[in-house]
């Protein structure tokens, strides 16, 4: 690692200010971001002293995710080899995978960063490594069969209309993931839904008689007897989806790592699975639906979304009281999405961006509430 300390050090007056390559001067800073901790510091005015900085917020949070994507990887070849009645080895499943999953990373990095990297260089300011963990996030949550034109269309609204206009990381509203997201299923509704977008077939490949890669949550529309997974297969994650939603197990060791560094906030995560539990119970002590309540958390994205993307730092509640409130309110959202809109059985999604946009009202009343408190307070002293 001296060697390449040295190295870089050597070419880093290239790129500073008055440099043959200082218009790249971002770009370069951006490499060496990625590789070394940054050597610049506050100067003036209080701030947190703390070893937590947003790049190794990035890490833990990308870290988290890889039980999800190994997983991901491993369904997908899973889910080709029931469909076409195979008899394909374990490594030979990954490995098909694999080869599928790859493409959406590539094309997805490759916007992405290009989007980032020539904003930044145009309004010369330093690249923020917050689509690191958007850019692994995105090909999670769409099918393994999105074309990947349209997958690039999605990730550059998400990085353009989502975080730069904005002004990038830290202020934009929204969860980049879920615009990306959002802009497919609303532009291109065909290919984020029905029974056929789930299952990776090639061209050649010929379906089982009988074989369906229906998902939990639209079979479920038609009754709980349509469901034709067990509970084990739909915490374990052996049903068709997207690629990192499926696997519950593996987004509650995700969910373990983000808790036990504090990079997400576990009042969020449990708050929204109390709405959805609350939601759920009430519509079954109704009558309104035959479905347990627990199997909404195990149906779909809404454990997913519970811990990878309403937990954003930048676009969830920043008080106390309000992330209870918005996790609560993101949870029971989302299951009244899924048992009053048949045409939309997967309510996850619209929940937390709905809860973005109130986000800020959220903690604006919850902060106005305190000082009254305080104030009467006072008062009565």
């Amino acid at each position: 690692m001296n060697g390449l300390r040295k190295t870089v050090d050597k070419i880093k007056p290239t790129f500073e200010k008055g440099g043959k390559l200082s218009a790249l001067g971002s770009t370069f800073e951006a490499f060496e971001s990625f590789l070394f901790v940054p050597k610049s510091t506050t100067v003036r005015g209080s701030h947190v002293r703390d070893s937590v900085d947003l790049k190794r917020v990035i890490i833990i949070a990308m870290f988290a995710l890889i039980p999800s994507i190994l997983f991901g990887m491993y369904n997908i070849g899973y889910q080709h080899n029931l469909a076409v009645g195979g008899d394909m080895g374990f490594w030979a499943i990954v490995w098909y995978g694999f080869l599928k999953i790859l493409p959406l990373y590539l094309v997805t990095y490759i916007v992405g960063l290009a989007i980032e990297f020539g904003s930044a260089q145009i309004q010369g300011h330093e690249v923020n490594e917050g689509f690191l963990f958007t850019g692994l996030i995105i090909p999670l949550i769409v099918p393994v069969t999105v074309p990947l034109w349209m997958l690039a269309l999605a990730v550059a609204f998400a990085v353009i209309i989502g975080k730069e206009v904005f002004s990038g990381t830290g202020m934009n509203i929204w969860n980049p993931a879920l615009i990306a997201r959002a802009f497919l299923f609303f532009s291109y509704p065909n290919q984020l839904s029905g029974d056929d977008v789930w299952v990776s077939l090639r061209k050649a490949d010929v379906a089982v008689d009988g074989f369906s890669g229906a998902t939990p949550l639209s079979q479920i529309s038609g009754g709980l007897e349509n469901v034709q997974y067990s509970i084990s297969d739909m915490f374990f994650g052996f049903i068709p989806g997207s690629v990192g939603e499926t696997s519950k197990l593996c987004i509650l060791i995700g969910a373990c790592i983000l808790i036990y560094f504090g990079v997400a906030s576990w009042k969020i995560m449990f708050s929204s699975v109390i709405g959805g539990l609350a939601v759920g119970a009430l519509a079954t002590a109704l009558g309104a639906t035959d479905v347990p309540a627990y199997y909404h958390l195990l149906m779909g994205g809404f454990l997913f979304g519970s811990v990878f993307m309403a937990t954003d730092p930048v676009t969830a509640a920043q008080t106390e009281c309000g992330k209870w409130i918005y996790g609560f309110l993101i949870g029971a959202i989302a299951v009244v999405i899924r048992l009053f809109n048949p045409g939309y059985p997967e309510g996850m999604m619209l929940a937390i961006l709905l809860m973005n946009t109130f986000a800020p009202l959220i903690d604006h009343c919850v902060v106005n509430r305190n000082i009254s408190k305080r104030l009467a307070r006072a008062k009565t002293v």
